[in-house]
């Protein structure tokens, strides 16, 4: 049965938990509630397991805080004996527009600290990530604010149809493979 690691990159902790920093764990929490599955508190993270036409997904929230995210990233790919390429981190991307997506096998961190920890781990660039898009709406110096802040009404309308998308993708991240993917998802 093939195995594959899908990350979501967040920050523990309830003050965190409808942050824009944290689409990652949001996009696995919508996963899990569609299929009826739950999240286990395990070494260095919450996981759940989903399987679906003959794949395993091992679902992981790491709980090392996003700076420190490749300790867990490295440790269940490790554990699981996943390999590299069967390996999808979602991640928030300032620089796409609200609710885009873009899927990629390899590029540089972006300046995101949680992208940046497993590259340094991994010690590759040449991993896949799926970039959920939270735009760039804040003032100069706000970033911060901006990215641990909570969505808008208006974000919030939206967002259930973005994480419905964002299941679909993970699906066929396993079934159809990340090149097949990439040209169905990218810039949804």
């Amino acid at each position: 049965m093939k195995k594959f690691l899908i990350v979501g990159l967040g920050n523990i902790g309830e003050k965190y938990a409808n942050t824009r920093h944290n689409i990652g764990f949001k996009v696995l929490d919508a996963l899990v509630e569609k299929e009826d599955l739950k999240f286990e508190t395990q070494k260095l993270g919450d996981l759940s397991t989903y399987k679906f036409k003959g794949r395993t997904f091992i679902l992981l929230k790491p709980s090392t805080y996003m700076n420190l995210s490749g300790k867990a990233v490295q440790y269940w790919l490790t554990k699981e004996k996943v390999p590299l390429e069967n390996l999808l981190v979602i991640t928030d991307d300032l620089n796409l527009p609200f609710g885009n997506i873009r899927v990629k096998t390899k590029g540089s961190d972006g300046g995101h600290n949680g992208l940046k920890d497993i590259q340094s781990t991994l010690q590759t660039v040449k991993y896949n990530r799926f970039r959920f898009g939270i735009s760039d709406e804040f003032s100069t110096g706000r970033q911060i604010d901006y990215v641990l802040g909570e969505w808008t009404d208006e974000e919030n309308k939206t967002l259930t149809e973005r994480l419905e998308t964002s299941v679909e993708l993970i699906k066929s991240f396993g079934t159809a493979g990340i090149n097949n993917t990439m040209n169905t998802f990218n810039g949804k």
